[in-house]
């Protein structure tokens, strides 16, 4: 009997977390996990890094009109006054909008938060933090959300349910700063159990320059995993699919790396 358990992947643009998130998610589903996975990022990249064809053309859920407007009762773009409800029910969303990646293999492609004024009750907006509520109490599968607003917006929904974020950073200074700063919100958030990726690490002197970098710091995370850089990712991008059966390090360190994530998983 599988549990279900959820993972927010978040980290500054250009990390590499498109290609974590997809090579989780293949890895979990060849271990029979159902696995529904959540692109919250501006670029839309997570469907074709899975594998679906590159010309398919994805309306995420920040741009359907229709179904935003059926859900909150406004309609993006125009006036709206007291009609919009800030909790729409959205559990038809799976059922509407999941894309079918494969047997066990689920994706919604929710596109981005509206960087609006502070408090902003847009109905984009609205939709969105609903979809992710009611994500964060689905049952029966593994949940892998992609973000890259990250803990700061989804706050609340996510703490409901979410008992993991890996913070994927590169072994700079730069990287690791926004890394630190998400550490400390999945905290404040009471989210237990928050891990480190260091990504994209080309030698043991990197790591270890790395390593004075972030000092103590680095105590803040229950896991902390290296992940080299892997030449083969820019060859076979977007689709992830060829890695798999590889045996470079980098998919022989992501796959100890699923087992750490189901072993914290199934922990009460």
């Amino acid at each position: 009997n599988k549990k279900s358990f959820r993972v927010v992947i978040t980290g500054k643009g250009g990390v590499g977390k498109t290609t974590f998130t997809s090579v989780l998610t293949k890895l979990l589903a060849r271990k029979t996990f159902k696995v529904l996975a959540v692109d919250e990022d501006p670029q839309i990249n997570l469907p074709y890094s899975l594998g679906l064809p590159q010309d398919m053309e994805i309306t995420p859920s920040s741009r359907n009109v229709d179904y935003i407007e059926e859900k909150t009762g406004a309609r993006p773009g125009e006036v709206w006054g007291a009609m919009l409800r800030l909790n729409p029910d959205v559990s038809d969303v799976v059922d509407r909008f999941g894309i079918k990646v494969d047997d066990n293999i689920n994706l919604i492609v929710m596109g981005s938060v509206i960087q609006a004024a502070a408090g902003c009750l847009c109905p984009e907006n609205a939709l969105l933090d609903s979809i992710v509520k009611f994500i964060a109490l689905r049952e029966g599968e593994v949940i892998l959300m992609d973000t890259q607003a990250g803990v700061e917006h989804f706050g609340r929904a996510l703490a409901q349910g979410f008992k993991q974020t890996v913070i994927i950073t590169e072994p700079t200074f730069n990287a690791y700063q926004v890394a630190k700063h998400s550490a400390v919100l999945s905290r404040q958030l009471d989210i237990p159990y928050v891990h480190l990726v260091v990504n994209k690490v080309r030698s043991d002197e990197q790591f270890e320059k790395f390593k004075k970098v972030a000092g103590d710091s680095l105590e803040n995370f229950n896991e902390v995993f290296v992940l080299p850089y892997d030449e083969n990712i820019l060859e076979t991008e977007p689709d992830i699919t060829p890695l798999l059966d590889s045996d470079t390090p980098y998919i022989s360190t992501m796959k100890k790396l699923v087992n750490t994530l189901i072993d914290y998983g199934m922990r009460e």
